[in-house]
Order: C-alpha cells, then structure tokens, then sequence
C-alpha cells in the first residue's frame, strides 16, 4: 500500500505550485467572410469570456488558452500544448443545424448550439487538466473527457443543466443520424475503431451520467424509452463512480469558496425563440 501511495503521489501535480484564473481566450480573424460572421455572433454573446469566468476557480499551474479558430473546413476541437482550439467551422454547424422551432423532445432551438457547445469546451478543457495536472485515467480518456465535462455542468442550476444535458444529447442523435452517418461494414468498422465513442454510444452514456445525478429531473429518458431499463438500474451508481474520482482527483485543484459562487451564477441566457432567424439573417447581410 505505501508503494500505491508514492505512486499518486508522482502522479498528481501539487495544488501549491498552481494557481486559479489560468484560462486566457483569443478569437482569431478568420479568413473565410462566413467564418467573420460567426466570431462576430460569438464575440457579442461573450462566449469565451464566459467560458473564463466559469472556469476560473480551478488551480493550475500553467496558462490554458482557450482559441476560436479557422481550421481549413473541418468542424472540430482539438486540446494540445495547452492550448484548446474550438473551430469556427464546428459552431457554424451547430447553428446551421439549429431546428426552427422547438423539437418534439421539447428542446428549444439555441440550446441545440449551446448544448453541445459547452460540451465540447469542456470535454476539451477535462483533456487539458488529465494533462496538466497529471490525472490519471482509467480506460478510455475520452470516454472520460466525456464524464468530467458531464459531471461539471451537471452541477449547475438544474434548469440549466437540464438545458445542455438536452442539447448535447440532441447533438449526438443527430450525427449519429447523419448522412456521414456509417452504412457499410467498413463504415462501421472504422467508427468502431475510433477512439471516441459512437456518436449513439456518447448519447446513451450522457443520458445515464444524468440520469444518475437527478433520477426525477430525468426521469423522462427512461419513461419516454430513450434509454433502456437495463442500463438505467445502473446509472446512479455510474454516477457516483464518477463523483468519488473527481472528489479524489480533481477537487483539490479546484478554489471551493470560488467554485460555490461561480455555480450559483445563471451562465445561459434565456432562449427567444428567433435565434435561428437571426443567425439566416446574419448570413444574408454578409
């Protein structure tokens, strides 16, 4: 046993050699007039300086610069070198996909965008701190992005938590959908191969991980069939598997007073309804 316990011990970064607000942004001009259009919708939503004020009560012991960048055409987000990159082209997706009017679900049109947003943001930033800070991972690491960047939002306001667990799933079903979609063994194969999980697999697993936090806030995945009896037994436990790891891992690289007042904070603001007609009308007057 004292060898584990010199083993963490290497393997973890001191909370004294770091140190809150360690997230800087930048929004690059990109070259592409459509992608101008939506570093100017994301400038004027202060989605980035957001982003930083939520984040800003983890210790670390370097800078991690949260980036909105060109990137050649291929909708992504990508972390290295301390740095997460979220590519315009990735945004201009979400909203050009945004639903007119509210879904038969009863998800609002902008938290379709915003949903998946923050999850990919934090899903990023949770392979930053596995870095950063040394964390070790068990299994897969994106799977693990994954139930971090779930756990954090799920503290939330439930209201608002509610809102991107909604969006996010949407996202997922929908790629998973897509015309990009597999149809051919080879298809599958290579998905199957990836070292993300599938695009349904992702959907399932959020829904689990909050289902698992607040049984009756949703309780409508498993009462509505989204997600199967068999797997819903287990998801409270999955849950707190996932809650003792980032107690024991990540919580102490975290400034509580400042994190308890960074979640009582309403971070999205309320959906109008005419999001989707403004974003076609914003591309119109370029």
């Amino acid at each position: 046993m004292a060898a584990v316990g010199i083993l963490l011990a290497t393997t973890t970064v001191s909370v004294d050699a770091a140190k809150t607000n360690q997230v800087a942004i930048a929004y690059e001009l990109p070259r592409n007039a459509t992608y101008k259009t939506v570093r100017a919708e994301l400038q004027k939503r202060r989605v980035l300086e957001r982003l930083q004020a939520f984040l800003s009560p983890i210790r670390l012991p370097r800078t991690v610069t949260f980036v909105l960048a060109e990137c050649g055409g291929d909708p992504e987000a990508f972390y290295g070198d301390n740095k997460i990159t979220i590519c315009y082209e990735l945004v201009k997706d979400l909203f050009d996909d945004m639903p007119a009017k509210t879904t038969p679900a009863g998800i609002a049109p902008f938290d379709t965008v915003v949903g998946p947003f923050v999850d990919t943001c934090l899903h990023e930033f949770s392979h930053a701190i596995f870095d950063i800070l040394k964390i070790p991972v068990l299994g897969r690491e994106e799977d693990a992005a994954d139930q971090v960047a779930a756990y954090i939002y799920l503290q939330l306001d439930p209201a608002e938590a509610s809102r991107l667990v909604a969006g996010a799933i949407y996202r997922h079903l929908r790629e998973a959908d897509s015309d990009d979609a597999a149809v051919t063994r080879e298809e599958f194969d290579e998905d199957f191969a990836e070292e993300h999980s599938t695009p349904k697999q992702r959907a399932y697993n959020l829904m689990c991980i909050a289902y698992g936090a607040d049984p009756k806030r949703f309780e409508y995945v498993v009462s509505k069939g989204h997600l199967p009896t068999e797997r819903a037994q287990t998801c409270e436990e999955e849950y707190e598997r996932v809650q003792d790891a980032f107690e024991k891992l990540i919580l102490p690289h975290i400034d509580v007073e400042v994190m308890d007042r960074v979640m009582k904070k309403t971070w999205l603001r309320r959906s109008t309804g005419g999001e989707r007609r403004a974003w076609r009308g914003s591309q119109r007057r370029r």
